[in-house]
């Protein structure tokens, strides 16, 4: 198909608004639960392949079996891989660079992104590290991953 030579785009300026409601799903809703009542970290086994998901899975995504085993792992892990941002999400800048860390958890096969606190210079930080998973208190707990305060060095 051949674009025609003399093309013109036009654009008309303006907004659309949208607003968009996000669900966890069903396993997501279990590990919400799990992190929000009790301050534990829930996620589920495949029976056939011993995958563990962290967060809470529905279906297996190397063999896709059904999960229904539910397993509580500790909030402890291994660095998997970190990086520094110095912009916020929406591209402002922040005033110290913010510490993300990719985290396995020790019963896990998957892996979780979160903050990486008491970082501020990769030189304290290495790719293997051992951290800890801080949870917010109970009181202080709403059903979000932000119930997790982030990790530190173990």
């Amino acid at each position: 198909m051949k674009t025609p030579k003399n093309t013109e785009t036009r654009t008309w300026p303006g907004a659309i608004p949208l607003e968009s409601l996000y669900t966890a799903g069903l396993g997501g809703q279990v590990f919400f639960k799990a992190l929000k009542e009790r301050g534990e970290i829930v996620g589920t086994r495949c029976a056939s392949c011993k995958q563990v998901y962290v967060p809470a899975r529905v279906f297996c995504e190397r063999c896709f079996a059904e999960l229904s085993e539910q397993v509580t792992v500790r909030p402890q892990g291994t660095l998997v891989s970190f990086t520094f941002s110095n912009f916020n999400r929406d591209a402002q800048p922040l005033a110290r660079p913010q510490a993300l860390a990719l985290v396995r958890l020790d019963e896990a096969s998957t892996v979780l992104l979160h903050y990486l606190l008491k970082v501020t210079d990769p030189t304290q930080v290495s790719i293997g590290a051992q951290v800890k998973m801080v949870i917010k208190p109970k009181a202080k707990r709403t059903g979000s991953i932000l119930d997790i305060e982030g990790f530190v060095l173990a």
